[in-house]
C-alpha cells in the first residue's frame, strides 16, 4: 500500500480509502465491523463517514476502537451555525469512541463558510482545530463554484468532490487546482453513483492523479479484494486505455 500526504493537512493516508457511508447497507453489524478490519489489515488507514449517517459513524467507531491511533478518521457536519457544528462534533466524538477527528469537513451545496462570517461556522472549525479536537479542516460539496472558491480561499486543507471517469472537464480541472494550492482532493462517487461498472477503467482513471484519494464504498470482501488487486496491479494507462475511457464518456455524456 502506498501512503501519501493529504495536501497541507499533512495527514499520511493510504491511496485506497474506504467510504464508510456504505457500512449501513451491510446486513449486520458484525459483518460491517469485520469488513473495516479487513481493509485495515490490508493497509487501508483512511476512513470517511458523516454525522448525517449516525449508524455509520457508530459502526466505524466500533471497528477501529482499539486501533484508533493507527487510522485516519474523517467525518462531516452540515450544521447551520457555530453552535450546531460544535454540538455535532461532540456527538461524533462520543459515537466514534475517540477524543479527536483527523479530518472534519463541512458538507454544503449552498454556500462557503468564511472566516469571521456571522454564522460562526468557519470560526467554530478553527477553534476545534486550535484545541486539538480536529486535526484538519475540509469542505465537502458537489458544487463546482463552491469547491473552486474554497480552494482559492486558503481556509481549507482538503476538498471532497465527486470525481469519476464520467466527470466533466471542469471537474477534472479541480485536481490540478488542488495540486497547485496544496489542497488535498478526496474523490467521492468514484463509480458515479453506480453508472460506471468497469472497475479497472474507473480505478486506472483516478489512479493516474497522484493527489486524488478515491473513497471506495465497498460492501463485501469481494469488492474490497477487487479494489486492492488493482491497487497492486494498476491498469496501464496507454492509448488503448484512453480510447476505452473516452468511448464510455461519450456514451454517457
Amino acid at each position: 500500500m502506498e501512503y501519501v500526504r493529504l495536501g497541507k493537512s499533512n495527514l499520511m493516508i493510504s491511496r485506497v480509502a474506504m467510504g464508510a457511508m456504505s457500512l449501513s447497507k451491510i446486513g449486520d453489524e458484525e459483518s460491517a465491523v469485520a469488513l473495516v478490519r479487513t481493509a485495515y489489515q490490508q493497509g487501508i488507514n483512511f476512513f470517511d463517514t458523516s454525522r448525517n449517517c449516525e449508524g455509520c459513524e457508530k459502526l466505524l467507531g466500533d471497528a477501529v476502537g482499539d486501533i484508533r491511533a493507527s487510522v485516519v478518521l474523517a467525518s462531516k457536519t452540515s450544521g447551520q451555525s457555530g453552535a450546531e457544528i460544535l454540538s455535532d462534533l461532540e456527538t461524533s466524538l462520543a459515537v466514534m469512541h475517540t477524543d479527536y477527528i483527523d479530518l472534519y469537513q463541512y458538507e454544503t451545496d449552498g454556500f462557503l463558510p468564511e472566516k469571521d462570517s456571522p454564522d460562526g461556522i468557519y470560526n467554530a472549525f478553527f477553534r476545534m482545530k486550535e484545541t486539538g479536537k480536529i486535526k484538519a479542516i475540509g469542505l465537502a460539496t458537489q458544487e463546482l463554484d463552491i469547491a473552486e472558491k474554497a480552494i482559492y480561499s486558503g481556509l481549507y486543507d482538503t476538498i471532497q468532490f465527486p470525481l469519476s471517469m464520467l466527470s466533466a472537464d471542469a471537474s477534472i480541472a479541480l485536481v490540478k487546482l488542488c495540486e497547485e494550492n496544496d489542497v488535498g482532493f478526496v474523490a467521492m462517487q468514484p463509480l458515479c453513483g453506480g453508472l460506471v461498472e468497469n472497475i479497472p477503467l474507473a480505478f486506472g482513471f483516478l489512479h493516474q492523479y497522484e493527489n486524488v484519494i478515491p473513497l471506495w464504498g465497498v460492501q463485501t470482501n469481494e469488492e474490497l479484494e477487487q479494489i486492492l488487486y488493482f491497487n497492486e496491479h494498476p491498469p496501464v494507462v496507454d492509448e488503448k486505455f484512453h480510447e476505452d475511457v473516452e468511448r464510455i464518456r461519450m456514451f454517457f455524456n
